[in-house]
């Protein structure tokens, strides 16, 4: 009797070296390995009571959940800008050429120098321009002046030199850019408040004070210039001695004029003047 279709197949499967335990794994179909690695994760990190429990096939897993939903975005500060506007380029070309040229020009920054040879100099004449040079000399002059219309240009050139140190001392705490050569400020910069590089203090001053002596001095044509040319290179030394970059300079020129205009907007008096020289020094007279 010829054997069934049924027992010949059962024979063959036993005969199969896959159909053995050991072979098993062999005849299991191929899975994504993420897919296989994210279900591995996520059944280590159930608990034992969760792993227990048989999984509904019908309700969506928290995997297939986020497998839906849209990737996340990245934050913009880790995007690569392809296609930057013209303004950003221009200004970090620009920023980077006054970086380069500040640099450059710092010759007089150390000893070792190219110019370092007459640092002392240069250190000499950033010092005519220095807040607390001027404040002391007004204060000088001041006390030995005998005429109201001195002693009033004199008080309005005190309260212009306390202006533009607070207002240059404010926009340098809030820019708070380093110099070029990033050296320590002195003991008389940390007095003058004139720790950092933006803008250049003793540009501001110097033009604050130039266009001021101008106005209400009568000078001949050859001082006219050497004050103009005085307050350029003090602005200028500060760029060589590698305190201040180039645009520094720039913007406290133009700082210091416009601390002129404002304190011309707002000129004090002779009265008023006189006010602030007795309550400065204590006498109470011209009250009475």
């Amino acid at each position: 009797m010829p054997a069934l279709p049924s027992s010949r197949s059962r024979t063959r499967d036993r005969n199969n070296v896959l159909s053995r335990p050991e072979f098993m794994s062999l005849n299991q179909p191929l899975r994504n390995s993420n897919s296989e690695s994210r279900g591995t994760a996520r059944r280590q990190g159930q608990p034992k009571h969760q792993a227990s429990q048989p999984c509904d096939p019908q309700e969506p897993t928290e995997s297939t959940n986020r497998d839906r939903k849209e990737p996340a975005k990245l934050p913009e500060e880790d995007c690569i800008q392809l296609n930057p506007s013209f303004k950003g380029i221009a200004m970090s070309s620009l920023l980077a050429i006054d970086i380069c040229l500040s640099k450059r020009l710092g010759v007089c920054a150390y000893t070792s120098s190219s110019w370092g040879s007459v640092r002392s100099m240069v250190t000499l004449l950033a010092l005519t321009g220095h807040g607390i040079t001027w404040i002391f000399g007004t204060i000088v002059c001041l006390t030995r002046s005998n005429t109201l219309a001195g002693q009033e240009v004199l008080v309005n050139l005190l309260l212009a030199l306390l202006l533009d140190i607070m207002t240059v001392a404010g926009v340098q705490k809030l820019i708070k850019r380093k110099g070029p050569w990033e050296m320590s400020p002195g003991f008389l910069d940390y007095c003058a408040m004139d720790v950092y590089s933006f803008p250049a203090a003793h540009a501001s001053r110097a033009a604050m004070v130039s266009k001021f002596l101008l106005s209400h001095l009568v000078l001949a044509v050859p001082l006219r210039i050497l004050l103009v040319l005085w307050a350029f290179l003090v602005g200028m030394s500060r760029v060589l001695l590698g305190r201040h970059h180039l645009t520094d300079m720039a913007c406290g020129f133009a700082l210091g004029l416009l601390h002129f205009s404002l304190v011309e907007t707002v000129w004090l008096s002779s009265s008023a003047c006189q006010t602030l020289i007795s309550i400065g020094t204590l006498s109470w007279s011209s009250f009475y």
